[in-house]
């Protein structure tokens, strides 16, 4: 077999760092990793010191939240220059949810159309929809689905009631499939912002008191009891507080099938600190609470918490101009930034950072959304989708973004580690400036095999 690519460097496999490795590449497909004499190939790219990743899978993202489905040729363009090779897209598309068959064969058509990089989507239902729409969409593939316990528009991000949450869970209990919640409970954040606004608390201080934990752990209580009941695999979409993941872990002790994601931007802002600064800029849903840094980074040292990501929304930063911080969109972006952030964090911490990037941001996703061993690590017969990431200091400057958005809350802030390249199918898509590859380079992706729980917790 001819080898088209060898790249040599600091090699992150699932076992451990090479530190003089290479990985062989044939065609799209990775052909064997090792260290030592490399194989002979036609291209050889030497990446000194640097980190060689796999490809990194971001499981959480807003492609066509803003734009519509269009909204997929920046967003992807965006992961290749972050080195993520293939994200994960949420359902809520403006203007119409994918929520039935031809909605999903239309996202399909778009990520064909318009991806730089591999797409896995959510299927999502409506209020009164029949389950038999959600098995028309398990059959295209989707990875997972999800629901909202918060409407934030009745059209395109409705509240799903309890009846049809439980209906869902036990349809999909066969299943390896989760259901994704956003875990806000409407009554109590709808009451706290009309009292905030009502006493003229306006700022990003009173965002998290009005959106209060307790309406973050009751909502999601809720839901996974319904599982504990129906049997199926509930995932709450972002955890904010550390109570949470302990929450999910309790339920796991007792064979409930329930997994808990962070978001990155949970681990770097706080608004006692940053909320001057950035004001609407750093608002999420659920909120950026203060003084939970050191907590939720134990969380993830202990192993409550399933993978991280970005949830990267592509809104212009004119939505974030307003008065009040109730009337200001939430979501930030964070497809250029989810690797470096992370990276900085976990070396911050002493651990090991480039193993830690592999795993959560990679390694985890891949098992979760069913891609693995296709997806998330340097392995052979692995799609070669390679990361290639540069120690040293890099302040990120939002200008310099490739979504077209070009603001973010990390401006200014200085990272540990930049992309240096990015490839995707055994090819250049990003050389560390520019994005190489073209609209419908990536590729669709269905849900494969891997597993998250055992078999047995899903009959």
């Amino acid at each position: 077999m001819s080898i088209d690519l060898v790249i040599r460097g600091r090699i992150v496999t699932p076992q451990m760092t090479i530190p003089n490795g290479w990985v062989a590449i044939s065609g799209s497909l990775i052909h064997a990793v090792g260290e030592g004499d490399a194989p002979a190939a036609a291209t050889v790219r030497d990446a000194g010191d640097a980190f060689v990743l796999p490809g990194i899978i971001d499981g959480q993202t807003h492609a066509g939240s803003y734009l519509g489905l269009p909204g997929i040729e920046p967003t992807t363009r965006s992961a290749i220059a972050g080195g993520v090779t293939t994200i994960v897209d949420m359902p809520y598309d403006n203007p119409t949810p994918l929520s039935a068959r031809e909605h999903l064969d239309a996202k399909v058509e778009a990520v064909e159309r318009f991806a730089h990089c591999d797409v896995a989507l959510y299927g999502t239902v409506m209020p009164g929809q029949s389950v038999d729409e959600m098995r028309a969409l398990a059959a295209g593939g989707v990875v997972a689905f999800k629901i909202s316990a918060f409407e934030s528009s009745p059209t395109r991000f409705p509240r799903i009631d309890a009846a049809l949450a439980l209906d869902l869970l036990e349809a999909l209990s066969a299943t390896d499939l989760p259901l994704g919640l956003h875990n806000e409970d409407q009554e109590i954040v709808r009451s706290r912002v009309s009292r905030a606004r009502a006493e003229g608390r306006n700022g990003i201080t009173a965002h998290s008191p009005s959106r209060p934990e307790v309406a973050e752990l009751a909502s999601t209580v809720h839901f996974l009891e319904l599982a504990a009941n129906a049997g199926g695999h509930a995932h709450i979409v972002h955890i904010s507080t550390p109570r949470g993941f302990k929450l999910v872990d309790n339920y796991v002790q007792e064979g409930v099938r329930a997994t808990g994601e962070l978001c990155v931007h949970y681990l770097w802002f706080d608004p006692e600190r940053d909320g001057e600064e950035l004001g609407a800029r750093m608002k999420v849903n659920p909120p950026i609470r203060p003084g939970q840094i050191d907590r939720l980074w134990r969380e993830l040292i202990e192993g409550r918490i399933a993978f991280v990501s970005s949830d990267h929304s592509s809104w212009p930063i004119d939505n974030k101009f307003t008065d009040s911080i109730f009337d200001a969109g939430a979501g930030v972006p964070g497809m250029e930034t989810l690797l470096p952030a992370f990276f900085t964090v976990a070396k911050e911490r002493g651990v090991d950072a480039a193993h830690y990037c592999a795993e959560y941001l990679a390694e985890r996703p891949a098992r979760f959304f069913g891609l693995y061993p296709r997806k998330g690590a340097l392995v052979p017969g692995a799609d070669a989708d390679i990361t290639i990431l540069a120690e040293g200091d890099d302040v990120w400057d939002a200008s310099r973004a490739q979504d077209g958005l070009n603001w973010s809350p990390y401006d200014g802030r200085r990272f540990a580690a930049r992309v240096a390249a990015t490839y995707h199918a055994g090819r250049l898509a990003y050389d560390g400036r520019a994005v190489l590859n073209t609209p419908g380079s990536g590729r669709y992706l269905r849900r494969g095999e891997s597993k998250w729980f055992p078999q047995d917790l899903t009959t």
